[in-house]
């Protein structure tokens, strides 16, 4: 019998009795008496179920008769506990305060078990760090709400403020999905304001309201399309290749890098390496080739051309 199986099997023994005696457990199970010892233990400790014996009844019982309803039939090895706490120690320094309160009865539980194996699970967050980079304060109550209403399938009505025209706009959307992208947390969704699919920051949404009605489900396949089939978090239907040349110093680096899924890259004899990603929007795209200084030439298409001499024009203007 298996362990999971065995758990459930102590779980009904122990249904609607007040204490089991050890021959039972032993025939019942089909186990040796030393396996029956292992899964005590186990029990106690791994899984924090209290099973005493009781001389007065001659068999054990459970020192709390709803322990085993209280407990998750989760069962760890000691790498999937690492695993789990290691994704924790993550997620609480990805984002602090975001999720670690829901998971903190998970966490605790999960150090209970590295300890019962002589592991440390305090050490993790020492030797993990997670470090950021343009990172945006987040308001905690929108991203829950915002998360609640996509799990859900609510729509909610919030109030955006769009950092370009620094227009703030109520609207009210049913949300597809929530996208982590460069640390900072997006939300793509179906605006019902403009009648179409929109991606929006949650660091910028000033007013989040969840509401009663059903969300509007949008096909994933379209979804996909319409919000990831171009470069970047403002994606959008591509419409256009851009092609980047770069040194072969960059191309070190560059050619291991996914810009894009659909991206095509090619490494020449020199060294130097040439990208062509998809786009329909340009501002994303033209501040990571800026980024790149003199490693890198784009070479089409003329607008994107044009466009990056603009853009350089106008720096060059600022140290003039």
């Amino acid at each position: 019998m298996a362990e999971i199986d065995r758990y459930y099997a102590y779980q009904t023994l122990f249904s609607g009795r007040k204490a089991v005696p050890k021959m039972e457990f032993l025939k019942k199970l089909e186990i040796s008496p030393a396996t029956f010892k292992r899964d005590l233990a186990m029990l106690r400790d791994r899984l924090n179920t209290p099973i005493l014996y009781d001389r007065d009844l001659g068999g054990y019982r459970l020192e709390n008769p709803d322990a085993f309803q209280q407990l998750p039939g989760l069962w760890f090895s000691q790498e999937e506990a690492l695993a789990l706490m290691t994704i924790q120690t993550m997620i609480g320094q990805l984002e602090p305060g975001l999720l670690g309160p829901k998971l903190k009865p998970l966490q605790t539980r999960l150090n209970k078990i590295l300890e019962t194996q002589g592991a440390d699970a305090n050490v993790l967050s020492q030797r993990i760090r997670v470090v950021h980079a343009g990172k945006r304060r987040m308001p905690l109550k929108s991203f829950e709400l915002v998360a609640k209403a996509t799990v859900d399938r609510k729509q909610v009505e919030i109030v955006h403020l769009n950092r370009q025209s620094g227009e703030s706009v109520k609207r009210i959307i049913s949300p597809q999905q929530l996208i982590h992208y460069r640390d900072n947390w997006y939300v793509d969704a179906w605006c019902h304001l403009r009648g179409g699919v929109r991606s929006f920051s949650i660091d910028a949404i000033e007013h989040c309201l969840l509401l009663e009605h059903d969300a509007k489900d949008i096909d994933r396949e379209q979804l996909l399309k319409t919000m990831q089939s171009g470069y970047g978090i403002f994606g959008g239907q591509a419409n256009a290749w851009a092609e980047l040349k770069f040194t072969p110093e960059r191309a070190r680096w560059v050619q291991h890098e996914e810009w894009h899924p659909d991206q095509k890259g090619t490494l020449h004899k020199d060294g130097s390496y040439t990208l062509q990603v998809p786009y329909s929007d340009e501002r994303e795209l033209i501040g990571d080739i800026l980024r790149m200084g003199p490693d890198v030439k784009v070479l089409g298409p003329a607008p994107l051309v044009k466009q990056m001499k603009d853009a350089l024009q106008k720096m060059q203007k600022q140290y003039a």
